[in-house]
């Protein structure tokens, strides 16, 4: 089953329980926001967070607009949208909304469920998708993966916080949760967009987790050896999530 939901293309990755504040002023998202603002209240808002591929900004073109083609230099999609969007996205459920000078929006969102991009329809003003829902399944041993992924992440934090030259004021509780467990992980690890996009289309929990435990030994490892890094300063994003 499928249903149609906006699109907002975008260079990050929005896991499933974690919130993601926006800030809205391109014109055809501008044009996303107004729509939404104008269903009835009890209606939920939300659109479909996917990643580029490419690290580029996409548009909806029309196919008599410019010859069918990848991305050209200004990141418009001249083909078929879905070589430049990943498949799988999230649902961003809209949580507050504040409208700026010259029609600018500052949103928070919070992912809620993940979605498979099946086609995407370019004739309005934004992109629009078909979805279908990707239901998350535990797998096998998500229980004991993620009781090793505490552990590690934990000690990924202690590294990170060393390269830092910072300290950490006091260890947070991780829930328990396998499944919450795993977006959060992927979430706070500092990692490239890719590979945050690798861990939200995993599987399963047990598979998200694996892999998270390979990658966060990895990580540590490389902190051990390199205890200055040359953008540590983005690091702090790995203790906010939300």
């Amino acid at each position: 089953m499928t249903e149609r939901l906006p699109l907002f293309p975008l260079n990050t990755v929005l896991f499933p329980g974690l919130v993601l504040p926006l800030h809205v002023f391109e014109e055809r998202y501008r044009h996303l926001v107004a729509d939404l603002l104008e269903q009835p209240e009890d209606e939920p808002r939300r659109f479909g967070i996917v990643t580029i591929r490419d690290g580029r900004e996409v548009a909806p073109v029309r196919d008599d607009e410019h010859p069918a083609g990848p991305l050209d230099g200004l990141g418009t999609i001249t083909g078929d949208p879905m070589e430049a969007l990943h498949q799988v996205g999230c649902v961003a459920d809209v949580t507050s909304v504040r409208e700026q000078a010259e029609g600018r929006y500052e949103l928070i969102v919070t992912g809620t469920t993940r979605i498979r991009l099946r086609s995407v329809d370019t004739s309005g003003p934004y992109l629009v998708g078909n979805v279908s829902v990707l239901p998350e399944q535990p797998g096998t041993g998500a229980g004991a993966l993620a009781s090793g992924v505490d552990r590690a992440f934990r000690a990924y934090q202690k590294r990170l916080a060393g390269a830092k030259e910072a300290s950490l004021s006091g260890e947070r509780e991780l829930p328990d949760d396998p499944q919450v467990l795993s977006y959060l992980v992927a979430a706070a690890t500092v990692l490239p967009t890719p590979v945050k996009q690798e861990l939200l289309a995993c599987p399963d929990t047990a598979s998200r987790l694996t892999r998270e435990l390979e990658l966060l030994r990895k990580e540590t490892a490389l902190l051990a050896w390199l205890p200055s890094l040359p953008a540590i300063d983005l690091t702090r994003q790995a203790f906010s999530p939300n």
